[in-house]
């Protein structure tokens, strides 16, 4: 399929007990074998073997680096190429001595991506488990993990393709009927789409179900943790981080900007951001910084309300309850350990009891019930263990909301008794929109723009 043979370093840059430099192509195998010298020559060896070796200077025969040499011969490959894999000792230097020679060796380095682009190209994946590949490697967490795992393996690929497979169903029928009329029910053609339809629409709604917990498993929730200064914002984050990530002090306005930290939360991935406390000042700087907090709450999938229970409300407070309602939010009482002076009636004004949630951070109480509370705001308290098929990609969820539309239309049509080569036109457009998430009716510059998310060597 492809005429070049490609390299890059699959292994992170930087220092490291191994890097592993990738070369695929057709020519692999005879380009990377003059610079590798073992007891078993390279063009000889067994596929799906290992071999100890030096690589060598084919201009003077100097030994430049100790290698492990792993070799696939196509197909049975990733890339369906033939595949030598360099595993060298991880430093800048040796793995810059082994990529030098070999884009001497008439082999060029791969673009971001090339090497999955090149399975999907040569039927190894299709396009969503090429996507989930990035998933994989983006996974915050262990679900997200196996969610993009079970996509790999081809669990979304099936569903989509059984979705297609019925629809080929309903398209050959009417084609039939299109080609010799005078066999034709109008009326029985009229109840078979409907029913196709149906039966594939039903499907596509399953799939979607899953679409808001598989896109926050993917993604995480940006959660903005806002409120007055010195009511326990960045000690939050701490306890939630279970590190110290963020300054704490007795002196109001400490935290300046946005802070970001990645945590995972019962298997839920979340981005936290501690924001400035938010209050009229007229300092500068910490001026911008409640500007950015204001923006940040904007953002948020769900927002932390942090209050000092040993404090009446303020009339900061208040205007701020005003601003995030109707929003995703939990409200920690925090400092319980002192006496409360926060009227929870108040509260209950703007919030559901079971969003309010009382904690003492500093004696690292009430921890427990706001990550339960956070869980249950967004997956009823659990997820599921079963199935692990969740439709979480975005592009995937556009298009599998345009077949749907487009059978419904087709449905439409059909009770309307419209003729079917007009119906045809929208079952043929579903079919195709669900075979643009597989990648069957992909255009080329998708395909670049997807690919160009991976990094080098993948």
């Amino acid at each position: 399929m492809f005429s070049d043979t490609i390299a890059a370093v699959s292994t992170a840059l930087g220092e490291g007990g191994i890097a592993i430099i990738r070369v695929s192509g057709p020519e692999a195998i005879s380009q990377v074998a003059p610079l590798f010298r073992s007891r078993v020559p390279l063009t000889e060896a067994e596929s799906h073997t290992v071999h100890y070796g030096h690589i060598i200077s084919p201009d003077n025969g100097e030994t430049m680096e100790e290698v492990l040499v792993t070799l696939m011969k196509g197909p049975r490959s990733f890339t369906t190429e033939d595949v030598v894999e360099i595993s060298a000792h991880g430093g800048i230097i040796s793995v810059r001595r082994v990529m030098d020679l070999l884009l001497q060796q008439e082999i060029r380095l791969a673009e971001p991506g090339e090497f999955t682009k090149r399975a999907f190209l040569g039927g190894r994946i299709d396009l969503t488990q090429a996507e989930a590949v990035i998933d994989l490697i983006r996974s915050k967490s262990d679900r997200a993990f196996s969610v993009a795992l079970k996509q790999v393996s081809g669990s979304l690929s099936e569903r989509i393709h059984t979705l297609r497979h019925s629809l080929i169903e309903t398209l050959a029928h009417i084609e039939v009927n299109i080609d010799y009329p005078e066999h034709d029910v109008e009326s029985l053609t009229a109840e078979f789409i409907k029913d196709k339809s149906s039966e594939v629409m039903e499907g596509i709604t399953k799939l979607l179900k899953t679409a808001s917990e598989g896109k926050i498993l993917r993604e995480g929730i940006t959660t903005a943790i806002v409120g007055r200064p010195n009511v326990g914002k960045s000690s939050l984050l701490n306890a939630l981080a279970r590190d110290n990530k963020a300054i704490v002090t007795d002196i109001p306005g400490t935290t300046r900007d946005v802070i970001e930290e990645y945590v995972t939360i019962n298997n839920i991935p979340l981005k936290l951001l501690d924001t400035a406390g938010i209050r009229e000042t007229m300092d500068i700087v910490e001026k911008i910084g409640v500007e950015r907090s204001k923006a940040a709450v904007t953002g948020a999938d769900l927002i932390l309300l942090v209050l000092n229970s040993n404090e009446e409300l303020h009339e900061d407070e208040l205007a701020l309850m005003e601003q995030i309602h109707g929003r995703q939010c939990l409200v920690i009482m925090n400092k319980m350990d002192l006496p409360s002076k926060l009227d929870k009636a108040k509260l209950l004004a703007h919030f559901e009891e079971s969003s309010i949630v009382p904690m003492s951070v500093l004696e690292e109480e009430g921890l427990d019930k706001l990550e339960d509370a956070i869980s249950t705001l967004f997956f009823g308290g659990k997820l599921e263990s079963g199935d692990l098929t969740y439709v979480s990609n975005v592009r995937h969820i556009a298009l599998l909301k345009k077949a749907y539309k487009s059978l419904q239309d087709a449905y439409d049509a059909a009770e309307q008794f419209i003729p079917i080569d007009m119906i045809q036109i929208d079952v043929r457009l579903a079919w195709e929109q669900l075979g643009e998430i597989v990648g069957d009716t992909a255009a080329d510059s998708l395909l670049d723009q997807i690919f160009s998310q991976f990094c080098l060597g993948k």
